[in-house]
């Protein structure tokens, strides 16, 4: 089999063949060989498949590939392999200023994000969720067109190559999504819910539209919102990390995508926080801990399955987006009922130093931003100014010498 990254010779033929073996799972083996004019030697490479037309389809794939001098196994690649393989082909013409940070945006973001994939398995709607979750995690806006400038270059490299027949990457209107997670930032407070009524209502909606109604998802928003954290950070949540003594929860890792899948790793920022549980949580924190094995590594939150949740499997599990737009909420994301703990902290009149430990903010000028004046608070500004006014009129002004 072919090293990952070599190529055989433009206009190389391939031999083929098709193997039945009924004992197997896939009993369907195709296979390709070609001879290396180099050295006379015969590499192959073989796919196992349910049906012979899947394995025909696979074998004219590879005869297409060879026709245009692509080795046949770049097909096969992960995103990772044969981005690294053909980099430098995918950045020729670019200058090193603009390299360094096209290569920091695939090592950081394209390959813990989507690197896993095959290429030819990467579609535009594995992009668009790539980018949104760039955009929630909050990178800059350089950053993310970074990102999406090196993924289009490698899909188009792979374009070329003939192994897709065309480039995802190449995805529009991620600056309007973008100006929106700005405009949030700007006022996170008008994405918030209202008050408690509503976020139950929402819950249990979200409940009625799951598969088999699964209350575990209404226990996550209403722990969500209570405690201001990311969906993220409630998936990470172990039951060793709460204190039902004192009612707290040390957020100390989230879960999120990485190679491969899914990990664990540390909190946004690499810094633990303590946060408040609040009475009208604690009796699904109880119930929720007594439903586990045991141990203080149990998730405190699972999907109906037993696996690790994350704000896209929210979302599809409970058909999010049907469920907020018939209750009227058009604009309300999983990532919205952080921003609706942080209102109602605010506005239950939580000090500002304090609230900006609670959300993990590094700069206090975010947490700021939930901080928002009533039309009361707006009224008494201008009363006390009044009167500070008329007391400075009122001072006896000494008369110049």
């Amino acid at each position: 089999m072919p090293k990952p990254g070599r190529r055989p010779p433009i206009g190389v033929e391939l031999s083929d063949d098709i193997e039945h073996l009924p004992d197997r799972p896939t009993p369907y083996r195709a296979r390709v060989r070609w001879t290396d004019p180099a050295t006379g030697k015969r590499p192959s490479l073989s796919k196992s498949c349910m049906t012979e037309e899947q394995a025909q389809a696979w074998i004219d794939a590879m005869k297409r590939a060879a026709a245009g001098g692509v080795d046949p196994s770049a097909g096969e690649m992960t995103l990772t392999d044969y981005g690294n393989a053909n980099m430098p082909l995918a950045l020729r013409g670019l200058e090193a200023k603009t390299t360094d940070p096209y290569l920091a945006g695939w090592r950081k973001r394209v390959v813990p994000t989507i690197g896993h994939i095959p290429v030819q398995m990467v579609t535009h709607g594995v992009v668009d969720r790539a980018v949104h979750g760039w955009i929630a995690d909050e990178h800059s806006r350089s950053t993310v067109k970074n990102s999406i400038a090196v993924l289009v270059r490698v899909m188009e490299q792979a374009l070329r190559d003939e192994i897709i027949d065309r480039n995802p990457a190449r995805i529009t209107g991620w600056q309007r999504e973008y100006a929106r997670a700005e405009d949030e930032l700007d006022d996170p407070r008008s994405l918030a819910l209202a008050d408690w009524t509503a976020l139950t209502h929402l819950a249990d909606a979200l409940v009625a539209s799951s598969s088999n109604e699964y209350e575990g998802w209404r226990d996550v928003v209403l722990f969500a919102a209570c405690t201001a954290a990311r969906i993220g950070e409630v998936s990470g949540c172990r039951v060793k990390d709460l204190d039902t003594t004192e009612w707290t929860w040390n957020v100390r890792r989230q879960t999120t995508n990485g190679p491969g899948g899914l990990i664990d790793k540390g909190t946004k920022g690499k810094r633990a926080r303590r946060v408040p549980i609040i009475e009208e949580i604690r009796e699904l924190v109880e119930r929720r801990i007594a439903e586990t094995d045991g141990t203080g590594d149990a998730r405190l939150f699972t999907g109906p399955r037993g696996g690790r949740i994350t704000t896209a499997v929210l979302r599809d599990a409970t058909h999010w987006d049907d469920v907020v737009n018939k209750l009227g909420y058009e604009h309300l994301r999983r990532h919205d009922l952080r921003h609706t703990g942080l209102t109602w902290m605010a506005d239950a009149g939580v000090p500002v130093h304090h609230l900006q430990k609670i959300a993990g903010h590094g700069s206090l000028t975010t947490t700021q931003r939930y901080l928002h004046p009533d039309r009361r608070s707006v009224t008494d500004a201008g009363a006390l100014l009044s009167q500070h006014l008329q007391k400075s009129t009122q001072t006896p002004r000494l008369r110049a010498v």
